[in-house]
């Protein structure tokens, strides 16, 4: 089975018209990754440049994601669902496929 950061990547490639926020806890530390036609940023911290590691590591916490409207505009986001958990995301990601 595709790690969970990969399987929230697919379905942005799916839903191009849509980001997703993630708010998560990395080895206690927070942070917020945008995921967008299949790419991973991280919105707190520097990226790597290798598209080899991951944004979000299998350990990192997922405290919620929120799916917002592209473009996306950090000033003033248009959300289509807030503060979803993982277990909620993982029925959407079953009913495409992913």
């Amino acid at each position: 089975m595709s790690s969970i950061s990969h399987r929230l990547e697919q379905y942005t490639i799916k839903k191009p018209n849509e980001v997703l926020i993630v708010k998560v806890e990395t080895d206690g530390e927070p942070d917020e990754v945008a995921i967008f036609k299949g790419f991973s940023s991280s919105l707190m911290r520097a990226t790597a440049f290798d598209p080899d590691i991951p944004v979000l590591p299998e350990t990192a916490k997922i405290l919620s994601i929120d799916l917002v409207a592209s473009p996306y505009n950090p000033e003033s986001p248009t959300y289509i669902k807030q503060g979803l958990t993982i277990e909620q995301m993982q029925s959407l990601l079953a009913e495409i496929g992913i």
